[in-house]
């Protein structure tokens, strides 16, 4: 039972003030309860929303009022007939209750006094008469009002002897937790005695119970009086238990204050300076577990877990090392979000206008993703599938996930792998070890706060393994749909569903990953940009980004079209926008620079300011070379970083018919070399060649920037064609470029990387390209925009390759001067 309190105002108590009024005797007689009942209850009451506070009839209460709706409610209702409906609210934080915010059962109330309080604030006194229903909300402004219906109370026979035993009882517990409770004045006791009402006494303990709100209200829902009793009899008992528990705990500690005794007494006393610090002691922290555990959807499993773990931790000493472990394990359960899903958006136009907006180009790769959601939005559930974002670097891969997440309506979580060489950090440590930490899996879908976020894997193909384990075999559960609905987590030790969760890896070769890691996944290939997608990320992306983080905007700088294609062509290399974006930061500097120190620049940058700005141009060397010469032939490579021209030459000189290879040249590549003369031996009358030619010279080829390590098989009908033009010597036609392997029956053989090629054949102004006819679907698959100006030959045979890639005339030797 709680103590009232007593306010005071201007040196006059809230006692004094209800003395001065006779009728207002807070012990109500059976008289007194008789007279309220025969009272009728209005239609229709203002309706006043009390917070934390249940109304009985017959008690008296103070309230303060502070909203302006309820203090316009009592100056209206204490002019008229001052009786108005108390009801309480089920959430005190509620600022402007309305009526389903408030309990359907409530209380007749009569205002007995208002007062207006030295601090400007609005004390109401009011006494409790009949229960009432709320049938029907007439007005709810200014303030609530309904019609109400009474609730006739139910009465016990007069000779009821069972509920006059309730009665009883009643009392006497008062009187005991009176006696138990030392913040009880004694004078509560003598109260108690001198109520004659029963239906008074029922009140006037449930009101000053302590009880929650919503325990209270219960009790006023009851309808009979001899029920109410009863129940409130039981609440009594409990709290009775509670305060006996409670004195005998304590009494038991100050019995004896042996070693064990006084540390637990100096603990327990930390605990409460702790709290008052405002700290939780360690019950309220199991509570508070406990609490959070029924809001969890998690499975029986976990639920038997989380049980298990908690009933150990309540058993253990705060003080041990131990218990901040098996804290943090029970903090981790509750905070992974079990079974909890964000709702995917179906908008399909709405994603294509994210992933439009977003990157320019990816043509592939965005109408993948729609496909994904268009199952989706069908089937309503599916496995999500495990995408690999192949390519160079700099091609957006990992901005990517971002613009799938939003197009989802997912959250979007990042884990880069690089360098990643524990496998703990996929699966996480023991919890026997010190420091031990989930996996960064689980971390990450902790973070995210849902189980089905968009997950980017960043740099998969730079997973290392040592003695520390292989992280990239960890993956496979993780990557594996039909395993990872159960992904295991050392630290966590049971089971975690993965499977909704969108796992997208990037990557810049697939060479480093592992097959079955790669078996797991979808790979699409994010080839490089051309020129003109170049151009347009420069204008609509690049440009502007970069203006906003350097304070400036559209009219302080102007880089036109053909200003981004010269920066493009002159001084970037590379199948991404990365080194693009830093010779655009370098202009945007220049700008910044000159607008600090008030000098003069050109808004609209043009050609000569950008060579002042970034220097000559050092990328020309990389462009087309002239085939003036016979021997020389462009070859089309690709690269970690995308695509690329290379020169192969070759030589004739007197010797015995040897072969030469240098150029920092690997296997496969030499070997190809090699096919080639002896397919051209072995065809010697078709190409129009001299055996002696052979036989009586050396060949040399050799493969320009010696530095750079290259092989690989797509330089064969190359290496063929040099060869071809050397020995016949007819030149190459001019601004044509090839690539192709080649075997020892004359078949030219399909090639990978065929658009990173394209690219580079474009920004090399190439114009003419050899292919393998097998090569076309991969040509017919790209933009026919980026293909402007570009004409394909498709050849099955090397003899197709020479005689499209020789002119017919050879070139006239020089007439040897005779010296007279």
């Amino acid at each position: 039972m709680s103590r009232s309190k007593i306010i005071n105002i201007d040196n006059l108590s809230l006692q004094n003030i209800l003395d001065e009024e006779a009728e207002l005797i807070p012990l109500m007689t059976p008289e007194d309860e008789e007279e309220i009942r025969k009272e009728d209850v209005p239609e229709t009451l203002p309706i006043l929303p009390l917070r934390n506070t249940v109304l009985f009839p017959g008690v008296v209460i103070p309230i303060t009022a502070g909203r302006d709706q309820s203090i316009k409610l009592l100056k209206e209702a204490n002019k008229g007939n001052k009786t108005i409906g108390v009801v309480a609210q089920k959430n005190e934080a509620t600022e402007d209750p309305g009526l389903e915010d408030i309990y359907q059962i409530g209380t007749v109330a009569r205002i007995l006094k208002i007062l207006k309080m030295p601090d400007g604030n609005t004390m109401v006194v009011l006494q409790g008469k009949k229960r009432f229903e709320i049938d029907q909300l007439i007005e709810e402004k200014p303030y609530l009002k309904a019609k109400v219906k009474e609730i006739v109370e139910t009465l016990p026979e007069k000779n009821d002897t069972e509920f006059k035993a309730i009665i009883d009882s009643i009392k006497d517990i008062s009187l005991r937790i009176i006696k138990e409770n030392p913040n009880l004045p004694t004078e509560a006791a003598f109260a108690i005695k001198n109520i004659q009402s029963n239906s008074f006494l029922v009140n006037f303990v449930s009101s000053n119970l302590n009880l929650t709100t919503e325990e209270k209200q219960e009790l006023l829902n009851i309808n009979g009086l001899k029920s109410r009793a009863l129940a409130t009899l039981k609440k009594m008992n409990k709290e009775l238990q509670r305060l006996e528990l409670s004195n005998a705990i304590q009494s038991k500690v100050r019995e004896d204050m042996d070693q064990q005794q006084k540390e637990y007494y100096l603990h327990q006393q930390m605990k409460t300076i702790q709290e008052e610090l405002g700290g939780v002691s360690h019950d309220e922290e199991i509570e508070e577990m406990r609490e959070l555990a029924t809001k969890k959807k998690w499975s029986k499993e976990i639920q038997d877990t989380f049980e298990k773990e908690i009933g150990r931790l309540q058993r253990m000493n705060p003080q041990v090392a131990e218990y901040s472990v098996q804290r943090n394990y029970l903090d981790l359960l509750l905070e992974l979000p079990w079974e909890e899903y964000s709702t995917d958006l179906f908008d399909l136009k709405r994603a294509e206008k994210i992933l439009d907006r977003d990157h320019y180009g990816l043509e592939k790769v965005k109408k993948r993703i729609i496909e994904h959601l268009a199952v989706l939005k069908l089937k309503g559930d599916m496995k999500s599938p495990i995408i690999c974002l192949y390519g160079p670097p700099g091609v957006g891969k990992t901005s990517l996930g971002k613009s799938i997440a939003e197009s989802l309506g997912r959250k979007y979580v990042r884990m880069s792998l690089g360098g990643l060489r524990d496998e703990a950090e996929i699966r996480g440590h023991r919890k026997t070890y010190i420091g031990a930490l989930p996996g960064r899996i689980i971390q990450s879908i902790k973070k995210a706060e849902t189980s089905n976020p968009v997950f980017v894997l960043d740099e998969i193909d730079k997973l290392s393994s040592n003695h520390s384990g292989d992280p990239s075999s960890a993956m496979l559960e993780v990557l594996d749909p039909e395993q990872n609905t159960d992904f295991y987590d050392n630290y966590l030790e049971v089971g975690y569903d993965l499977s909704k969760v969108m796992f997208i890896a990037t990557a810049n070769t697939l060479s480093t990953i592992p097959w079955a890691l790669r078996d797991r996944m979808e790979i699409i290939n994010v080839s490089g940009y051309t020129v003109e997608e170049k151009v347009e990320i420069g204008k609509r992306h690049l440009l502007p980004k970069l203006l906003r983080e350097h304070g400036l905007d559209t009219s302080n700088l102007k880089v036109g079209k053909k200003q981004l294609e010269k920066i493009v062509t002159g001084y970037t290399r590379e199948s991404g926008v990365r080194g693009l974006e830093k010779k655009l930061a370098e202009v945007v500097r220049f700008a910044a620079k000159s607008i600090a120190m008030d000098e003069e620049y050109n808004v609209k940058i043009t050609n000569q300011d950008i060579e002042s700005i970034l220097g000559p141009s050092h990328l020309e060397r990389d462009k087309y070379e002239n085939n003036q010469i016979p021997g020389v032939v462009t070859g089309l490579a690709w690269t970690s970083v995308g695509g690329d021209i290379l020169f192969i030459e070759s030589i004739l000189s007197k010797g015995k018919g040897t072969l030469s290879i240098t150029g920092n040249l690997g296997k496969v590549m030499k070997e190809s070399a090699t096919i080639a003369l002896e397919y051209i031996k072995a065809n010697l009358d078709e190409f129009g060649i001299d055996y002696k030619t052979v036989i009586h010279n050396n060949l040399h080829i050799h493969v320009p920037e010696g530095a750079t390590p290259k092989d690989g098989p797509s330089a064969g009908i190359t290496m063929l064609t040099s060869l071809v033009s050397t020995l016949t010597q007819r030149k190459v036609k001019a601004r044509l470029a090839m690539t192709g392997e080649i075997t020892l029956r004359g078949k030219v053989l399909p090639v990978g990387g065929i658009k990173e090629k394209i690219l580079a054949a474009k920004r090399a102004n190439i114009k003419e390209i050899i292919l393998c006819d097998e090569n076309r679907k991969d040509v017919e698959e790209i933009n026919e925009k980026y293909l402007k100006g570009l004409s394909f030959h498709y050849v099955k045979e090397m003899k197709e390759v020479i005689n499209l890639a020789l002119l017919k005339e050879k070139v006239k030797k020089p007439k040897k001067r005779v010296q007279l």
